[in-house]
């Protein structure tokens, strides 16, 4: 009985994914789904983003546009503790880095979602950005934009399908996850059809 705690049947690479799971994060048909949810979040993202780098305020500045919104965080009740550490020693000492951060980060984030690459990692990054503003007291659309993004992290392998990931996840699998002889990675499990 002890044994098959210390040592379960089953490793966690050997489990079988629900259809369910299968279809929505790994078919490339659910990417027509992921392509709409794409978009959407894109269309938030990239005007945001281009609207402040265009300002000619946002990019290597003083950092005023996020004063009021840092200020504000630190001062509520609401904010978290730990957050507002952060806000007083690190964030408000380099504002200026931060509000470019922020215009360079929204416009990378909806550049990469729009043209479909590298899109898990772009909508992690949204969801980052995001996290941020609900901590700092900013709802609006974004909890919205967090669960849309942390679904579209989940489905990187085919969200970005109808994009460039689909042709850059493949090169990226042959570089660098595969060996150059041709022979597969040890922490690559074979197909169905590669163990009959």
């Amino acid at each position: 009985m002890l044994d098959r705690f210390v040592h379960p049947p089953l490793r966690p690479e050997q489990f079988q994914e629900p259809r369910w799971a299968r279809f929505l994060f790994a078919s490339t048909t659910a990417a027509w789904l992921w392509l709409l949810v794409r978009l959407y979040v894109a269309s938030v993202f990239l005007p945001a983003g281009l609207a402040k780098i265009t300002s000619g305020t946002w990019l290597f500045g003083t950092g005023a546009q996020i004063d009021g919104v840092i200020s504000g965080a630190i001062e509520s009740p609401d904010t978290p503790g730990w957050y507002v550490w952060f806000l007083q020693n690190v964030v408000k000492a380099s504002e200026g880095v931060f509000a470019t951060l922020v215009a360079l980060g929204e416009t990378a984030v909806g550049l990469g979602l729009l043209v479909g690459l590298l899109t898990g990692i772009a909508a992690f990054g949204g969801v980052f950005l995001n996290a941020n503003f609900v901590l700092a007291g900013s709802l609006g659309p974004n909890p919205a934009l967090i669960v849309l993004g942390l679904l579209l992290t989940l489905a990187w392998r085919n969200a970005g399908w109808i994009g460039l990931d689909r042709w850059f996840i493949p090169w990226v699998h042959r570089t660098l996850v595969t060996r150059r002889d041709g022979a597969r990675s040890p922490s690559v499990v074979p197909t169905r059809a590669e163990r009959s």
